[in-house]
């Protein structure tokens, strides 16, 4: 492995540590290396908090090395004024002469502007190191400014003898199908997605909360599809605990604080539930609906990901689970359950 690729994995590395939490924002690493040792390094934590470019040059405690040092970035540097200044132009004020990019970012507001900046001013710019990888990391980043819409991972559990839920069910709660370990980490996967959506049905049978309280981290926002105003006032989705939009035909209530109500036209529900995300500004989301919910997407061929638990439970007869076709890209052991794990792009 060459030193450029040594250390844009470590950006890499570093850039993970804010999967969850950095949205709308990238997932950005950054690593200050002389003559071949880091002396700084960073990642971007929050939106609004500083960029890893930042973060990295904080942490150098010789600054006077910085004119003879190298800085790696997995994401180009940008060059506008956001919530922060432009990293680009702290990278010129520190007179370092070499940067070393992962990929350029798809941003419109940046999109080849730092580079350009940056060798407008003299510095030495090298890009497309594990360009691959860096794509991969900020997946949901690209798919949201390149496709405009969120990346759409599907979810569903379904029994050994291929049904994802029961045919009725005489209480509001879920009927499992998977063992602890799995729950446990679809909770952590609810913690690094922006959003989680479900349909009517499964809002009024199961009465889910939607949140992430068996893993530390953040809360999705909750979407749920309501077209006429079928779900009870008292279930959880209404509680106001966390941001939850609800899509409907028509304006069902007045939007509050963490609730609100955007109109469809229900003709291709889909596309118009990514485009209102889209709008919301919402990088990815997670869909853990029923049968019918899920399979409207992969009918449309509206998802990214999908990711497929098969549980040791047999229900003898309930709802079909969703059909999709294709080779599993992976396939993993959880405490006993199989988990499959889908890509519909290469």
């Amino acid at each position: 492995m060459n030193p450029h690729e040594k250390y844009m994995n470590r950006c890499l590395e570093l850039a993970a540590n804010g999967l969850g939490t950095t949205y709308p924002n990238p997932l950005v690493g950054s690593v200050i290396v002389y003559k071949d040792k880091i002396i700084g390094e960073g990642w971007h934590k929050k939106s609004g908090l500083p960029h890893a470019e930042v973060n990295a040059l904080n942490s150098v405690k010789n600054k006077s090395l910085l004119t003879e040092s190298t800085i790696y970035v997995n994401l180009e540097p940008c060059s506008h004024f956001g919530k922060t200044p432009p990293c680009s132009d702290l990278i010129i004020a520190n007179k370092i002469p070499n940067v070393v990019i992962g990929t350029v970012d798809p941003n419109a507001l940046v999109a080849g502007k730092g580079v350009q900046k940056l060798v407008d001013a003299g510095v030495n710019v090298t890009t497309g190191i594990l360009e691959k990888k860096c794509l991969e990391l900020n997946r949901r980043f690209f798919t949201f400014h390149d496709k405009k819409r969120p990346y759409v991972i599907l979810k569903w559990a379904q029994s050994g003898d291929g049904y994802i839920a029961p045919i009725s069910n005489d209480e509001r709660k879920p009927v499992w199908i998977t063992n602890d370990y799995s729950r446990q980490l679809v909770h952590k996967w609810r913690t690094e997605e922006q959003s989680i959506l479900i349909g009517t049905q499964t809002a009024i049978d199961d009465n889910p909360k939607l949140d992430a309280r068996n893993w530390h981290g953040n809360n999705p926002v909750r979407v749920v599809i309501d077209r006429l105003g079928k779900i009870p006032d008292d279930s959880h989705i209404f509680d106001n605990q966390n941001k939850t939009i609800i899509i409907c035909q028509e304006k069902l209530k007045e939007d509050k604080e963490n609730l609100i109500f955007e109109i469809a036209k229900f003709e291709n529900l889909p596309l118009e539930i990514l485009g209102i995300l889209y709008r919301h500004q919402i990088l990815s989301v997670i869909i853990e609906g029923g049968s019918f919910t899920l399979q409207s997407f992969i009918d449309k061929g509206l998802w990214d990901e999908a990711r497929i638990f098969t549980g040791n439970t047999f229900l003898g007869d309930g709802k079909k689970a969703p059909r999709l076709s294709g080779n599993h890209s992976t396939k993993q052991d959880i405490g006993g359950d199989e988990l499959l794990t889908f890509r519909n792009y290469d």
